[in-house]
């Protein structure tokens, strides 16, 4: 008996070693992927968030003039699956390093080529793609959690905004998508598969040629009698022009077929609309 006790303890704190090893807790910086549709792409985000908790944040916890990781634990990335322009200057498609140099009114942004950077010596500014400084606003109320989301988004721009305690830095992007949608419109139009619709669409939203615009409207609810919704881009398209009359018309059948197809969603928009008409 004496001998197997030894064997049997051993057996023991191995058993209990690896069910120690099985708990797992929350992360103290818990990791997080952002996936933001943009342009005819999308921009994706990986960066782990520390929290405030109870300590000065900029300027001691962050140094100011230092490269900073932007986050905690492994380097933040953001990778662009189409071009984009940020501070003037073209980024092609890819994985970056995003970090910053945090200050008390002005930061610096930087998109490297490093991947890897998680302290101020790994840090080398041949690799950098491009830097731009923004001005440092003042956040209304305490972030405890460090946040990166993207804002303001629109076709063509969005503000990668970067958010912790007080403190909100923004940083511009754009793409050019403008030429590319204008020439697969051009290429489109000359199948047999016209695409009215998205293109009269495209026109209208993005102060094209408004006449021309109405004239795909008329093709694509003549194709498509009962599409509610190109009735209503239809009447969005005449108000523009100022023909107030021929909108209310349009408006009015646009809701009349949205009844029928019990979208309240446009019938509600159809409303507002002849409103601003009368």
């Amino acid at each position: 008996m004496k001998k197997t006790l030894p064997a049997f303890v051993f057996v023991c704190f191995l058993f209990l070693n690896g069910f120690a090893q099985q708990i797992k807790i929350p992360a103290p910086s818990p990791a997080q992927n952002v996936k933001q549709e943009f342009g005819l792409s999308a921009i994706e985000l990986s960066y782990s968030r520390p929290g405030v908790k109870s300590r000065t944040v900029f300027g001691d916890l962050v140094p100011y003039g230092k490269v900073w990781r932007t986050g905690a634990n492994q380097a933040t990335t953001i990778n662009f699956g189409d071009s984009v322009i940020i501070g003037g200057t073209p980024i092609p498609p890819g994985k970056y390093g995003l970090l910053t140099i945090p200050g008390p009114d002005e930061w610096t942004i930087i998109i490297t080529k490093q991947l890897d950077v998680t302290n101020p010596s790994a840090y080398k500014a041949d690799q950098d793609m491009v830097r731009v400084k923004v001005r440092t606003q003042a956040f209304p109320y305490p972030i405890e959690t460090f946040t990166i989301l993207f804002s303001n988004i629109t076709p063509n721009s969005c503000d990668l905004a970067i958010i912790w305690d007080k403190t909100l830095v923004a940083l511009p992007i754009k793409t050019d998508i403008d030429s590319r949608i204008m020439a697969k419109i051009s290429a489109a139009m000359d199948k047999d598969s016209f695409p009215y619709f998205t293109a009269a669409t495209y026109y209208l939203d993005n102060k094209k040629d408004i006449y021309k615009a109405l004239e795909w409207f008329n093709k694509a609810v003549e194709q498509n009698p009962k599409a509610y919704y190109m009735f209503y881009q239809k009447a969005r398209c005449q108000a523009k022009m100022g023909r107030n009359k021929e909108a209310m018309a349009t408006a009015q059948r646009s809701m009349q077929l949205a009844k029928e197809a019990k979208n309240e969603d446009y019938v509600a928009l159809n409303e507002k609309l002849i409103a601003t008409l009368r």
